[in-house]
């Protein structure tokens, strides 16, 4: 007697967990999965890092403004095209600065952590990609901790950095389970300059803050203050009653390594760690 070939059971059928009936049981491994490394790895409290992924390191800034200067000089006529890469070389050295003071403060960070009892563990998390997360994941691998990377498939930037714990890289596709497990187990957030990504991560955390959706305290530096008082005016929103005035101490600008860590370490010593 002839049988047909054993149909895939549900779970093996990919077909279906990729077509829009899955979604419901994509999303809840992208629950379940990293839950489970967590456990493994008793991970519980995170320093989270958000900024830019254009950032480059000092290193990576002056070799690019190296090679546009060779070619100006190589050049008897400069076009508009070589000085707009000139400025943007320009910018980038510039900006390269926060790349090295997110290292710095991610290994510091990473130090004091490691000096703490077991149950005091403080990991550092970044987006898991260039920019200014690669800087907070090199910092922590700098100082021979662990560090994680909740990185999201993007059409571009997004790459996992190498700096990352190899154990502690994750993938997702969803958002919003993304900025979950971000929220969920972060304890302190740092907020380096950035663009949308950054803004968004910002503001979505405040709201949960100022909304008393989060049930534990969080603790938020936002860095440089003379770049983002650039960028948006939270004083005006308290002025216009956008805000209440009392909004303006969810979060705290510092300006340097050594202040941002003195602050955290301060607060997350009072809130969270174990005598």
């Amino acid at each position: 007697m002839a049988f047909l070939n054993k149909a895939p059971k549900a779970y093996h059928n990919l077909k279906f967990l990729n077509s829009p009936g899955g979604r419901n049981i994509r999303i809840l491994t992208e629950y379940s999965e990293p839950l489970e490394r967590f456990k493994r790895y008793k991970i519980n409290h995170t320093i989270v890092f958000f900024g830019s992924a254009r950032i480059l390191s000092r290193k990576e800034a002056k070799a690019r403004l190296y090679e546009v200067k060779k070619r100006v000089k190589q050049t008897e006529k400069v076009n508009h095209k070589l000085k707009k890469e000139l400025i943007s070389a320009e910018m980038h050295l510039e900006m390269s600065k926060y790349y090295e003071d997110t290292v710095e403060l991610s290994y510091m960070l990473t130090e004091w952590a490691k000096n703490l009892k077991k149950p005091n563990k403080f990991i550092i998390c970044s987006g898991g990609g260039p920019g200014i997360m690669e800087a907070a994941n090199r910092g922590a691998a700098k100082a021979k901790g662990f560090s994680m990377g909740l990185n999201i498939s993007l059409p571009f930037e997004q790459y996992p950095n190498r700096f990352i714990s190899p154990e502690l890289n994750f993938e997702f596709h969803y958002f919003f389970m993304r900025k979950f497990w971000f929220a969920y187990l972060a304890k302190a957030l740092v907020i380096m300059p950035g663009g949308y990504g950054t803004l968004d991560e910002l503001m979505e955390i405040l709201t949960l803050v100022q909304t008393e959706k989060l049930h534990k305290k969080m603790t938020v530096v936002v860095y440089g203050k003379e770049f983002w008082e650039k960028i948006i005016n939270l004083n005006n929103m308290a002025e216009l009653q956008m805000i209440s005035p009392e909004d303006l101490k969810l979060f705290k600008f510092v300006n340097t390594p050594q202040e941002a860590f003195n602050y955290l370490t301060t607060q997350l010593t009072k809130h969270y760690v174990v005598k």
